[in-house]
């Protein structure tokens, strides 16, 4: 499961994992104290895509567009938080006041996306072939 949570907010036990996905590190926040699990700077909008958006709201669509992009030429880092995923909760920290048009919901938005079609996948290839001989005898007796 993935959460995400500003790195102000409270520590909570069910937050499993915290991952810090910023490129910078929080304005008062202590190294030592903040229950950070792993610091993942490299995963973080590009400082050109950074400064660009500037949390400006209007260009929330091409700054999904271009990070996606940047996510997957990192995509052993996002692997790697699905896989942490799999294992149990991880809670994506970030720093922006805004929650909803920050770089951790597009992460998570891929990292669910991915985790979402590798269970499809499972599930379609589990699906036993008894029907398609069925299917197949179904045809036979048609033309008969």
């Amino acid at each position: 499961m993935v959460r995400m949570k500003r790195v102000y907010d409270p520590y909570a036990p069910g937050d499993g994992k915290r991952i810090l996905v910023d490129r910078l590190w929080p304005r008062g926040i202590n190294k030592e104290d903040s229950k950070i699990d792993e610091w993942i700077k490299e995963i973080a909008p590009s400082t050109e895509l950074r400064k660009w958006f500037s949390h400006d709201v209007t260009k929330w669509p091409e700054f999904r567009r271009l990070y996606k992009g940047e996510l997957a030429e990192r995509s052993d880092l996002v692997k790697r938080l699905i896989e942490d995923a799999k294992k149990g909760t991880i809670t994506l920290l970030f720093a922006a006041k805004d929650t909803e048009h920050v770089n951790a919901a597009v992460l998570k938005e891929v990292i669910d996306k991915s985790m979402t079609g590798a269970e499809e996948n499972k599930m379609k290839q589990q699906k036993p072939r008894r029907r398609q001989r069925h299917s197949r005898l179904r045809i036979r007796e048609q033309e008969i």
